[in-house]
């Protein structure tokens, strides 16, 4: 089976592996915009007691965040220098209901279907290449009555102007090369893929930056970035 990533998207995360704790490097924002997708994940699915998946965790900022709410998050990436770097920083953050494992989104589905109240995937759609498997692979995933999460960046000329050139080339808040504007996702396309998955919608929400006041917020407007909640039949 061919794995469904993209060795390029890979290698660009890597590099910068070392640096994914440092809440003044690149990755700034995630650190800025975790409580707000924290909160909302667990306002809608209640993280105490629940089993969480987190795909795509890279060093593990969200998945750490959710394993000190839920019972148990296993967060899974093919980025193996971004797995060590959130093994280590869970091992010094003792927190013992967290895991990490190298596994694509398929593979792991193959697997373990149905073993997750929670299933996360941030940030990772627009740097696959083929993003309705993975919402697939989530679907399956998810326990009946499971709550699934998504977010991306939406694809429309606003979203092209803020995401790529206003955040990598003028407000420089990630590295140039981060985003490749025509891997991003319109609302309509992820509600398609979760429909054909069998989830049913849930919720969204976008989010909003102001480079004045340098705050992050959730709002209605999902023109740029934006959240997506579905629900698995139960």
């Amino acid at each position: 089976m061919t794995v469904n990533a993209d060795a390029q998207e890979l290698a660009k995360f890597s590099d910068l592996a070392h640096r994914w704790w440092d809440p003044e490097s690149e990755f700034r924002p995630l650190h800025e915009i975790n409580p707000l997708r924290l909160d909302w994940i667990d306002g809608l699915a209640g993280l105490r007691g629940k089993t969480v998946l987190d795909v795509g965790c890279g060093g593990g900022v969200l998945s750490e965040s959710m394993a000190r709410r839920a019972s148990h998050v296993t967060g899974i990436d093919l980025s193996t220098k971004a797995l060590g770097v959130a093994r280590l920083h869970a091992l010094e953050s003792e927190l013992l209901n967290l895991e990490y494992r190298e596994i694509a989104a398929e593979a792991l589905a193959a697997e373990r279907p149905q073993s997750f109240d929670v299933v996360t995937c941030m940030e990772m759609l627009e740097h696959v290449p083929d993003p309705a498997s993975v919402v697939d692979a989530c679907t399956r995933l998810a326990k009946p009555g499971g709550w699934v999460f998504f977010s991306t960046l939406n694809r429309n000329p606003k979203a092209f102007l803020f995401a790529i050139v206003g955040a990598e080339y003028v407000l420089k808040l990630l590295p140039r090369g981060t985003h490749e504007y025509e891997r991003f996702i319109r609302p309509s396309e992820l509600a398609r893929w979760c429909r054909d998955a069998g989830l049913s919608p849930a919720g969204s929400r976008g989010l909003q930056y102001n480079p004045l006041t340098k705050r992050y917020w959730l709002s209605d407007d999902t023109s740029v970035n934006y959240l997506v909640a579905a629900r698995k039949p139960a």
